[in-house]
């Protein structure tokens, strides 16, 4: 009897050990394929009817970027002040990762305090706290702050100037050139309506709390020098900030040469829209148009979002691994715009999954995804991921296995 146990025994584990070294991986989608966090519909626009005076002009919407309407978009003008959106960007950045804290005292070099242009009169050698600098950029457009925040993050001004073109490239703004932080007209400094609404995402929407100073009206702060202590009042360059209804933000700019531009930020119904004004003829104007852009976009788009909590996923088959299965998740909240006359209603997914995979498997690799369909137009994808790591198996493993599936038989 024990004869024929154990060569039961060891032909299944012949059985088992060969098994999966001839199966086919038909079908199955590894981790090398390329993968996205967020489906984002391709961009499209649509006949506004709106005309413009502003040579250059971009309405989008936050949470899928998709173009609302543009002008010469693209084009590449001097964007002045509307520059510390990356700036604030950056500012933000540190303080998530923890490089730096709104308490950090920062000390104004001499530098800093002599930047000309729109300012607060820092002086040299006098601290500001990091939450006092960013209050300082955002609502009076400091320039003085702009350069000691760049010079406490980055240690130089160029440094941190090379990291705003460095992440103006992850965000593909391909037709900007940063030459300094804060904005004031030089050779090279340059950008478009639209890669400054690239940032201006990015900003509003990964770091909402800029809300909170971008919309202070009037304020003040203290200026402590060996002169003593002297109260100083900012006033906000965006008048927006008094007048629009779910105004977030964002950021004003001015110059002779760059004239009058703007990044407007709002939110209504759980939709954010971001307006880009670049070269405006006038004050009024560009605050006119930047308006104008919102109020169409409020007035003709909703968001569908699916935030996917509902979806059912079966288990994945794992090929050469330690476990058997490998459970995914859909990877991330789909958004997409629709224009009047278009209902959620006719809003469809379909759920798939690969039939097998083969070990080793990391936690995020794709495993399946979720198409999503207007009527039978396919209008963004988002992937389905691991929700962990399995380990190929190797022949302890397979024994394990047989052993467990033959005693749990008996």
């Amino acid at each position: 009897m024990k004869k024929i146990i154990s060569f039961f025994i060891l032909c299944s584990l012949m059985i088992y050990l060969f098994i999966p070294f001839i199966s086919t991986a038909a079908g199955v989608k590894n981790s090398a394929e390329e993968t996205t966090d967020e489906a984002v519909e391709a961009a499209t626009t649509v006949d506004t009817g709106l005309e413009l005076a502003s040579p250059s002009a971009v309405l989008i919407e936050g949470s899928t970027g998709q173009i609302i309407y543009e002008k010469d978009k693209d084009e590449q003008l001097k964007p002045a002040s509307v520059t510390k959106v990356m700036t604030l960007l950056l500012i933000f950045e540190a303080l998530d990762s923890g490089q730096i804290k709104l308490t950090d005292e920062v000390s104004v070099s001499e530098h800093a305090a002599s930047m000309g242009g729109s300012q607060v009169f820092l002086e040299p050698f006098e601290t500001q706290n990091v939450d006092t600098m960013i209050k300082c950029i955002s609502v009076a457009s400091a320039n003085d702050a702009s350069v000691a925040m760049a010079e406490y993050i980055a240690g130089s001004e160029e440094e941190f100037v090379a990291r705003m073109n460095e992440r103006a490239k992850e965000l593909g703004m391909v037709n900007t050139n940063f030459k300094n932080c804060c904005g004031l007209d030089t050779d090279g400094h340059y950008t478009s309506a639209y890669d400054i609404a690239l940032m201006s995402r990015e900003l509003i929407t990964k770091h909402p709390q800029i809300s909170n100073y971008a919309t202070i009206w009037m304020d003040t702060f203290v200026h402590t020098t060996r002169k003593g202590k002297t109260e100083f009042g900012l006033a906000n360059t965006n008048k927006l900030v008094r007048t629009y209804n779910g105004i977030t933000g964002l950021k004003t700019g001015s110059t002779s040469l760059a004239k009058y531009c703007l990044s407007a930020s709002a939110r209504r119904n759980n939709m954010d829209l971001i307006a880009v004004i670049l070269a405006a003829p006038d004050p009024k104007t560009r605050f006119q148009e930047a308006a104008k852009l919102l109020n169409y976009g409020f007035a003709n788009c909703s968001v569908y979002q699916d935030e996917n909590i509902d979806t059912v996923l079966d288990p994945v088959k794992v090929n050469k691994g330690v476990e058997d299965t490998i459970l995914g998740k859909v990877n991330g909240t789909f958004s997409y715009v629709c224009f009047k006359g278009k209902s959620p209603d006719n809003i469809r997914k379909e759920v798939k999954l690969v039939d097998e995979i083969s070990a080793p498997i990391a936690q995020g690799d794709k495993v399946g995804e979720v198409t999503y369909f207007y009527d039978n137009e396919k209008i963004g994808t988002v992937d389905i991921v691991a929700t962990q790591n399995i380990n190929k198996a190797g022949f302890k493993d397979y024994l394990n296995k047989v052993l467990k599936k033959f005693f749990l038989s008996k």
